[in-house]
C-alpha cells in the first residue's frame, strides 16, 4: 500500500528547509527520512503492525517490537512525531556525537517496547482479583490491551535526556512554565488528557527508560558494552591483520572513544596486550577496561 502526499508530509517538508538540511546531523536526517519512507510506503496496515502483550507475547508475534515504533496512523501523527525528533535529535546528537547517539536510539527503540509489554503484563496481574464493580477496573482492562504504533515513546525517553542535560533550565508546555526535571511528566498526563487515543501506556514507557538512562544503571551497561566491543574488534582486527605493537594503545584507545558520549572521560590505556579470541579479551586488559569504564 502506497500513501499519496498529504498536509502534514507537507508541513514536515517545509520544516526540513527551515531548518536546512545540511544543519541536520547525519543520523537524525536518517531515521526521519527512514520514518518518512516507512509511513509512505508501509510494509504492514498498522493493524498488523501494533504492539500489545496479546499480539507479542502470547501470539509471539515478535516482529511487532520492531515494526510498532516505525509505523504511524496518519500525517499529522508522523509530523508531531518527526517534528519533535528533529528538534531532539539535533541537540542531542550534536552533543553526545553520531555513534553513541545512534546507540542510543537503538536501545531506546528496543527498550520502549519492552518496557511497555513489561508494564501491561503488571495491569494485567493487578486485575486479578479485582471487585468486577471497582471503577477503575475499566480504564485499567482499556489500558491493558491497547494495541499501540508509533514513534513517541522513544520521544519520551529521549527527551529525558535532553532536559537532563539542561537540569536548570524551564519547558512551556501549553503554555505551562514548567522546569526540565518535571516536564515529560507533565507533557505525560496534558497529552492523554487532551488527546484520551494516545498511548498513556507507551509514553510512560518511554519516561521510564528516559529514566533508567539518566538516574539509573542503563547509561553505565550501555558504556561498558560499547567499550568491551570496542576492544573486542581491536583484537579481532589484530588476530586477523596483526596491527603492530606500536599502534596498539592508540587504535584502542581510539576505538573505545568513538563508542563512547563526547563528554564521556578519555581511557587512559598504557599498553593494549596481545588478544586472544577464546576468551574475547585477556583478563589483563579486560579490567583494566573496566576500571575506566565503571
Amino acid at each position: 500500500m502506497q500513501r499519496g502526499f498529504q498536509a502534514g508530509l507537507l508541513l514536515l517538508l517545509v520544516q526540513l528547509f527551515q531548518e536546512g538540511p545540511g544543519n541536520i546531523p547525519a543520523i537524525t536526517l536518517a531515521v526521519l527520512g527512514f520514518n518518512v519512507y516507512l509511513y509512505v510506503f508501509p510494509p504492514a496496515p498498522p493493524l498488523k503492525a501494533c504492539m500489545s502483550l496479546d499480539q507479542v507475547y502470547r501470539n509471539k508475534e515478535w516482529r511487532r517490537l520492531f515494526l510498532s515504533p516505525l509505523h504511524h496512523i496518519d500525517d499529522w501523527h508522523l509530523y508531531f512525531n518527526m517534528a519533535s525528533f528533529l528538534w531532539k535529535g539535533i541537540r542531542l546528537e550534536r552533543r553526545l556525537g553520531g555513534p553513541w547517539f545512534l546507540y542510543l536510539l537503538s536501545v531506546f527503540f528496543l527498550l520502549t517496547g519492552l518496557v511497555y509489554l513489561l508494564l501491561q503484563a503488571l495491569m494485567i496481574k493487578l486485575m486479578e482479583g479485582t471487585d468486577s464493580s471497582d471503577p477503575l477496573l475499566e480504564y485499567v482492562q482499556a489500558f491493558s490491551r491497547e494495541c499501540a504504533v508509533g514513534f513517541s515513546g522513544v520521544l519520551f525517553a529521549l527527551k529525558i535526556v535532553n532536559n537532563h542535560f539542561n537540569p536548570g533550565g524551564v519547558t512551556y508546555v501549553m503554555n505551562i512554565r514548567v522546569s526540565n526535571q518535571f516536564a515529560s511528566w507533565v507533557e505525560l498526563v496534558l497529552i492523554y488528557l487532551i488527546a484520551p487515543g494516545t498511548s498513556l501506556v507507551g509514553h510512560l514507557a518511554g519516561v521510564l527508560v528516559g529514566q533508567l538512562y539518566t538516574v539509573g544503571p542503563l547509561k553505565t551497561i550501555m558504556e561498558a558494552c560499547a567499550g568491551l566491543n570496542a576492544a573486542f574488534s581491536v583484537c579481532v582486527a589484530n588476530e586477523f591483520f596483526i596491527l603492530p605493537s606500536t599502534n596498539r594503545s592508540s587504535i584502542l584507545d581510539q576505538a573505545i572513544h568513538l563508542y563512547l558520549p563526547k563528554n564521556a572521560a578519555k581511557p587512559k590505556i598504557s599498553e593494549c596486550a596481545p588478544c586472544s579470541l577464546g576468551p574475547f579479551l585477556p583478563s589483563q586488559q579486560s579490567e583494566e577496561l573496566r576500571s575506566h569504564i565503571y
